[in-house]
C-alpha cells in the first residue's frame, strides 16, 4: 500500500489577542531541546516567515494513523508555542492585520530581494501531501492525470476567508495570494519524466527561480522523497479534515497510476481551463458552484465532491478508506469547512479576535 505523509505550516499566535507573533525560532529551540533521537530529522521546521512553523507526519500507510499523528502532532506544537507564550492555529491566512517578518537565512534573503512585496505578504498556511510512487516515470504519469480534481481538494480545505483584518469574498484567499510566486499553479502535460525534468531545468535557466525546490507547481515529484506531492490544500482547521485530503490524494495517487498501467490516456483540458477551475474552487468553496474536473462545466459542490469520491471509489475501497471518506465528505458538505466556520463565528460575534480564538481551539481539539 502506497503510504502517505502531511506537511502542515501552523500560524503562531498570541493567545489573548490573536494576534501574529514573530517566536518561531524560539518555538524550534524548544522543539529541538526535546528531540528524544538527534540522528533523525526534526519533525518541525522554519518558515518563510517567523510567525509560523511548520510540522511534518511520519509516512504511514493507515489513514487512521496518519489522522492520529497530525492530532498528536499539533497537540506538541501547541505546548512548545505555549512554553514560547504564543500558540499555534492551523489558520490558512490572519484574519488580523500583520506586518509578516521573513526568517534568516539566504534563501529567504534571496526571495526576499527577487521578489519583493510577494514575498514581504506572503504569510499563508498550505498543507501537502506526499505519496510514494515507484519511480519518476510513474509519478509523473500521475501528475498528468491528477490534474484536473485537484481544485476540488483545495475546496474541500478552504480556510482563508479573511485578509488583513478584512473579509476578501474567497473561501480560499491563500490560494490567491499564492499563485503570486512565478512558478506556482496548474501545469501543463509532461508527458514522461524526461518531459517533466527537462522543464524544471529550463525553469531553473531563466534565473527566474533559485532552484528545483521554487517550482511550486500543484502538484510536483519531490526533491527529497520518492513520493508526489500535491500543495493546493489550505492547512485545514481541524485534523480530520486534513486526513481526509490526504486520503482523497492518496486515492487520486493510485486510481492515476491504475489508468496509466493500463494505457488510459489524461484528460487534456488545457492550463487555461484548469485556472478558472482553480478560481472558482477557491472563491466559492463548498458554497456554491464548482467546474468538474471532467466537463470543465459548473456543476454544485456536492455533485464535484460526489464525483471525485466516484472516480477513486476503487482504490478508497482497496484501502478500506471508503466509508470514513465518503462520511467525511458528508459531513463537510453539511456543516461546512473552516471558512464556514470562521464565517460563523464573525458573523456571530462581530470580531476577528473571537474568530482567531474559535480556531485556535479547533486546531488543538
Amino acid at each position: 500500500m502506497r503510504t502517505v505523509g502531511v506537511e502542515e505550516e501552523l500560524l503562531l499566535v498570541d493567545p489573548e489577542t490573536g494576534d501574529p507573533k514573530a517566536l518561531s525560532a524560539v518555538v524550534l529551540a524548544r522543539a529541538a531541546r526535546c528531540e528524544t533521537n538527534p540522528e533523525e530529522p526534526s519533525v518541525f521546521q522554519k518558515e518563510l516567515h517567523n510567525q509560523m512553523v511548520e510540522f511534518a507526519t511520519r509516512p504511514h500507510e493507515r489513514m487512521g494513523d496518519l489522522a492520529a499523528d497530525i492530532v498528536a502532532i499539533r497537540a506538541e506544537a501547541a505546548q512548545h508555542a505555549r512554553e514560547a507564550g504564543c500558540t499555534v492555529a492551523a489558520l490558512a491566512t490572519s484574519p488580523l492585520a500583520v506586518s509578516p517578518s521573513v526568517s534568516i537565512g539566504h534563501r529567504y534573503k534571496w526571495m526576499a530581494e527577487q521578489y519583493g512585496i510577494a514575498t514581504r505578504e506572503q504569510i499563508v498556511c498550505g498543507c501537502h501531501v506526499h505519496v510514494s510512487v515507484g519511480s519518476d516515470e510513474e509519478g509523473v504519469a500521475v501528475l498528468d492525470r491528477i490534474r484536473p480534481w485537484l481544485p476540488t481538494l483545495m475546496a474541500l480545505s478552504a480556510n482563508s476567508p479573511f485578509w488583513q483584518g478584512r473579509e476578501t469574498g474567497y473561501n480560499s484567499y491563500r490560494r490567491r495570494v499564492w499563485l503570486r510566486w512565478p512558478s506556482a499553479g496548474p501545469t501543463e502535460l509532461f508527458g514522461s519524466a524526461e518531459g517533466y525534468h527537462r522543464r524544471v531545468s529550463d525553469m531553473v535557466a531563466t534565473g527566474t527561480i533559485l532552484d528545483e525546490k521554487m517550482v511550486y507547481f500543484d502538484a510536483r515529484l519531490s526533491a527529497r522523497y520518492p513520493t508526489v506531492e500535491v500543495r493546493v490544500a489550505d492547512v485545514c482547521l481541524h485534523a480530520e479534515t486534513a486526513a481526509l485530503v490526504a486520503t482523497l490524494v492518496r486515492g487520486l495517487v493510485e486510481t492515476a497510476a491504475r489508468a496509466w498501467e493500463a494505457g488510459e490516456p489524461p484528460l487534456v483540458h488545457s492550463v487555461s481551463l484548469l485556472r478558472l477551475a482553480d478560481w472558482r474552487a477557491a472563491h466559492s468553496g463548498l458554497m456554491g458552484e464548482l467546474v468538474h474536473p471532467v466537463t470543465m462545466r459548473n456543476a454544485p459542490a456536492q455533485a464535484v465532491v460526489g464525483a471525485l469520491l466516484e472516480y477513486v471509489k476503487d482504490a478508497l475501497s482497496d484501502s478500506g478508506d471508503l466509508e470514513r471518506a465518503r462520511a467525511s465528505c458528508a459531513g463537510l458538505l453539511l456543516h461546512g469547512n473552516g471558512a464556514r466556520v470562521q464565517r460563523e463565528v464573525f458573523e456571530r460575534t462581530g470580531s476577528l479576535r473571537e474568530v482567531v480564538a474559535s480556531c485556535v481551539r479547533h486546531t488543538q481539539a
